[in-house]
């Protein structure tokens, strides 16, 4: 796969993934939630941290952790073109890096400029371009907006560690930008031989 075809795969995602964004925070309240089928929903929340709302404690540890995204981006970009150059290189593992490379940027939008296009979202449809913004540059919040629970009720008392509690499987709630990354790292997983294995000239 050449270069061009790459950035164009990474477009494509970005481009859906901030459209989705934008049209949930500008048509959504955060927590709304509609639902497209017992098992989908469409549910607004926003993340400040990592997967599952992870966060990095302390007055400086969201700023580490966007700028910490921002280099890995940097080095993902890297290994792409690295990767593209050598041309012997699989298509499996150029395709698996745009994927992580266009996820792991998409929600860096988020982070980096969100905090100061966007206004509040609590009780109220967020404006795009606002001149009273919920936050700062690099403080911003990811959106996410895709729940599955698949199954939801209390499991049997003698299941370790959630016997006898409340359980939602799956309880992720996600955007496009993380299932590109989920689908770029299962690449390198499930296809990891025809991912790192190089063609003969």
């Amino acid at each position: 796969m050449s270069l061009r075809k790459a950035y164009l795969l990474i477009f494509i995602i970005l481009l859906v993934d901030q459209v989705s964004k934008i049209y949930i925070k500008t048509n959504f309240i955060l927590g709304e939630e509609v639902e497209v089928f017992k098992w989908f929903k469409i549910l607004f929340i926003e993340n400040e941290g990592m997967a599952w709302g992870t966060k990095i404690p302390g007055a400086y540890g969201k700023l580490f952790l966007t700028l910490f995204r921002l280099v890995a981006v940097g080095g993902i970009a890297y290994w792409l073109w690295d990767s593209v150059e050598r041309k012997h290189i699989s298509n499996y593992l150029i395709v698996a890096i745009a994927l992580i490379l266009a996820g792991a940027f998409g929600n860096i939008i988020d982070s980096v400029f969100y905090g100061v296009i966007f206004d509040d979202s609590h009780q109220q449809l967020a404006t795009l371009f606002t001149d009273k913004p919920y936050g700062t540059w690099f403080h911003g919040q990811v959106v996410d907006m895709f729940y599955f629970p698949f199954w939801h009720g209390n499991l049997p008392a003698w299941v370790p560690i959630w016997g006898g509690k409340e359980f939602t499987f799956f309880n992720a709630i996600f955007n496009i930008a993380d299932m590109a990354i989920s689908t770029g790292v299962g690449i390198l997983i499930f296809f990891n031989k025809k991912a790192f294995h190089h063609k003969t000239a």
